[in-house]
Formats: C-alpha cells, sequence, structure tokens
C-alpha cells in the first residue's frame, strides 16, 4: 500500500465524486464499493476559502497542475457551483505513479469542504481513483466515445447524424431501467439534434433480460427502429410479466404484436445463434467501455446515470456538447 506524509490520508476516492446521483438509483451486476466518509467540519456560511497549498507537496514531475485543471473542467464544468484546489501532486514509492489531492467544495458554502484523491499513472492517458483505472486527461471521454461510435449499433431514434451521440444501455428486467424511460422520452424531444441509441445490457440476475434483448434485436431487424420503441415501450410497461417464463413468453409476445409484427416469426428469430451473438457482443461492448450498471448512458464518451434527476442529465448534455463544439438543441 502506497503511504504519504500528507494530512488527507483518508481522502474520498475521486470516483465518487464523480457521479451525478447516488449508486443506488441504478441497477448493477456487482455490490457498489463503500465509499470512505470525509472527516466532518462545519458547513461555511459562504464560497469556500481553500488553505493556501503547500508547495513542498507537490513533488512529482507529472500530471503538471494544468494537465489536472484541464481534466477536472472537463470531467466537473457541467456543475458550474462546484470549485477545487489542487493540493498536492506528490511522487510515490512506485516509479512514475504521482499522487493527486484536490479539495473540493462548492460556491453556496451549503456543503463542506471534502477531500480527493486519485493516483495518475505512468502513461498520462489514466487515474486510479477508488477501485477504478479511469480515463484521464484534457479529453477523457474521447476513448470512449470513438469506441461507441464504432460499435453501438443498436436502434436509435432522433438525427442520424452521430455529433452527438447518447447511448442508453438498459436491461429490459431492470426496474430502475423503466422507470428512466420518461426521462429518455423527455431527452429526444428536448434534443432533436440528437443520436438515441438503445444498447441491451442484460444483467446476469435477470432471466429474462437476455430473451428479451434478443427479440428486441429481431424486431429491429424485421419492423425497424420505430417498431423497437414500440415493443421496448410495450416490454417496459409489461416488465412485471417477466418474472417467470410463461409469463415473460406473453409479455414479449404482446410487445411483438403492439409492434405490428408476427411473434411467431420473432420468437424463432430470437433463438438463432446469430441473434444471441448480436446480444453478448451488445454485452461485450458495455464491458469494454466499463459500464457495470444499468440504465447508465454515455454522451459522447461521458457516462451518466439515466435515473439522475432530468435537469441534471439536461445540464451535462449541453455542458459536453459544448465541450465538442456540436449543436445540442
Amino acid at each position: 500500500m502506497i503511504r504519504l506524509s500528507i494530512r488527507f490520508a483518508g481522502a474520498l476516492a475521486l470516483a465518487a465524486l464523480f457521479m451525478p446521483v447516488h449508486q443506488a438509483a441504478a441497477q448493477q451486476d456487482v455490490p457498489a464499493a463503500p465509499v470512505a466518509q470525509a472527516p466532518s467540519a462545519p458547513a461555511p456560511a459562504a464560497e469556500p476559502v481553500f488553505p493556501k497549498p503547500d508547495p513542498a507537496n507537490f513533488t512529482a514531475t507529472a500530471p503538471s497542475k494544468d494537465t489536472v485543471n484541464a481534466f477536472l473542467q472537463a470531467s466537473w464544468g457541467y456543475d458550474e457551483t462546484r470549485v477545487w484546489e489542487i493540493w498536492a501532486i506528490q511522487k510515490t514509492e512506485v516509479d512514475g505513479i504521482s499522487r493527486v489531492v484536490l479539495l473540493v467544495g462548492d460556491k453556496s458554502g451549503k456543503q463542506k469542504i471534502v477531500p480527493a484523491q486519485f493516483f495518475a499513472l505512468p502513461d498520462g492517458k489514466h487515474i486510479f481513483a477508488g477501485e477504478d483505472i479511469m480515463p484521464f486527461g484534457a479529453n477523457p471521454f474521447a476513448e470512449a466515445r470513438a469506441i461507441a461510435l464504432q460499435r453501438a449499433d443498436g436502434p436509435y431514434r432522433g438525427s442520424a447524424s452521430k455529433d452527438l451521440e447518447i447511448v442508453e444501455f438498459a436491461d429490459f428486467q431492470c426496474p430502475h431501467c423503466k422507470d428512466a424511460q420518461p426521462n429518455m422520452d423527455k431527452l429526444a424531444a428536448d434534443f432533436p439534434k440528437a443520436h438515441f441509441v438503445f444498447q441491451n445490457f442484460p444483467l446476469p440476475m435477470h432471466p429474462a433480460a437476455a430473451i428479451a434483448a434478443a427479440y428486441g434485436i429481431c424486431v429491429t431487424k424485421q419492423g425497424g427502429s420505430n417498431a423497437f420503441f414500440t415493443y421496448a415501450a410495450a416490454v417496459f410497461d409489461g416488465q412485471d410479466g417477466l418474472a417467470s417464463a410463461d409469463g415473460a413468453t406473453l409479455t414479449l409476445n404482446s410487445a411483438v404484436t403492439k409492434a405490428g409484427l408476427d411473434p411467431v416469426a420473432i420468437a424463432a428469430c430470437a433463438k438463432t445463434p446469430a441473434s444471441v451473438a448480436a446480444v453478448e457482443a451488445m454485452g461485450k461492448l458495455a464491458q469494454d467501455l466499463k459500464i457495470s450498471q444499468t440504465p447508465t448512458l454515455l454522451i459522447n464518451g461521458r457516462s451518466v446515470l439515466a435515473t439522475a434527476p432530468y435537469d441534471t442529465i439536461k445540464q451535462v448534455i449541453l455542458f459536453q456538447a459544448k465541450l465538442d463544439g456540436v449543436a445540442a438543441q
């Protein structure tokens, strides 16, 4: 374990501060790791005044303060109330790995100052925060965006242009995914210039999720994206029926009928090796993008929970579009 002489040894993991909503608002294939609590302190009455950093805490040559600030601006800039101070960039016992410590507060003064830390890795492109390896740099979402542009091939609605691409990773048997659908419908209406893609990500604890995804793939093949979204809405509406094998069959067949297609033909298609492989490929994409919970949105490569408050999601979309120099609305 790396041990350093700085008074915030019990700092919060940076990963926890990135999430715009609580972990409990999503379905996960593994339990969320517990987050350490910051040292308690009275809440400031006004915009926080950070203590001046000690130059002795800046012993590493990389990353630079400018690089860290650019990374934090790209990651946190959507929240105009958040402020931070880079408290330390230190060498560690491991050559090329630097420890970065921050103080984080908000302009309203309603939240206490909390410490956060991460470890910058030797490649200059990744950090280790909490239990996660995360992309790093002035444009930390570029790699995920490139992967999604190439491989997110699910049904879509909205603009054909992928300048602003919002990929929804969802599981038909996930209750939180059902709860997120009003948000998704509102986003589609409010952002007509966005390209909304639905990517199946069936989780292991949901026995009917994979077959529901396979049905959806076949619906898209035979009826196109419009038929798929009609099917998807019907499946989410009848989600309780997926709890049993017989109920799942009735629910999926009914959804196919509502989409204007033949349930017998779709059921046969869903059992083919090609359809099974397509579902597995969608799951592999989510894994490659380090997505482990549903419903998750990928906004030009930036991961956000789809169950976040609507205004938060909208704020992130507008900020990311501005960051990427593309039209949002």
